[in-house]
């Protein structure tokens, strides 16, 4: 779990050096560690980092952040929210894409649950907690894995300009509590779990109100179908 044993990619692998070398991490790794040896574990170890390996420091422009891995077995793959292009659509990413075509009024052009795409243009696909062990949801909270995840977001908010941040439901808004809002764009609204999302997250147009952000400030859209 330490840099030197699971790979993160060079840029965050530098702006969170110090980050491995404290002593809640240290303590985090031996878990996580001993977790995938006595346990199954999701994801599987090469894909813990996969989402900072997708979009490195500087190529930030978007975050969605997440809470937990998914527990079950073949569905999980480092990025919040993604699944495997065979999988099943778990219940909230299928209405993540009823509002994506609701809002930007097109059908999408990609089917499966696999955002890797997003993550390539610089939407940062962020869990707060990077493990789960399988069928038991929260297993691996209150472990460290908050406290890291605080500092990604800590770093984005301080070092970097004009980012967007996706908070979908309570979670997640406390989490990003301390984003600079005078130099980043939030979205909040409800989860889209299908017990919240007719509650406000379905018309809430998370991604032409990103877009249109993004173009404001001189940065090419996302092409989220």
């Amino acid at each position: 779990m330490a840099p030197t044993s699971v790979a993160i990619e060079q840029s965050w692998k530098e702006k969170l050096s110090e980050e491995f070398e404290k002593p809640y991490f240290k303590e985090l790794s031996s878990f996580v560690r001993k977790e995938y040896q006595t346990s199954t574990v999701y994801p599987l170890p090469k894909n813990v980092f996969r989402a900072f390996e997708l979009t490195p420091f500087d190529e930030v422009k978007v975050v969605i952040l997440g809470q937990d891995p998914y527990h079950g077995p073949k569905q999980a793959v480092g990025l919040s929210f993604a699944v495997p292009e065979d999988a099943m659509l778990p219940p909230s990413l299928r209405n993540i894409f009823i509002e994506l075509e609701d809002d930007l009024g097109k059908s999408r052009v990609h089917y499966d649950g696999n955002l890797e795409r997003w993550g390539k243009q610089g939407v940062l696909l962020l869990n707060a907690t990077l493990t789960v062990r399988a069928h038991t949801a929260g297993s691996h909270q209150g472990k460290g894995w908050e406290q890291f995840t605080d500092e990604v977001i800590r770093k984005l908010s301080e070092e970097r300009e004009h980012l967007v941040f996706i908070l979908w439901g309570n979670y997640a808004r406390a989490k990003g509590a301390h984003i600079d809002r005078s130099k980043h764009h939030v979205i909040e609204s409800p989860h889209p779990s299908p017990f919240s999302a007719s509650g406000g997250f379905f018309g809430s147009k998370p991604f032409s109100t990103t877009n249109a952000y993004l173009i404001e400030h001189g940065q090419k859209s996302i092409d989220w179908l």
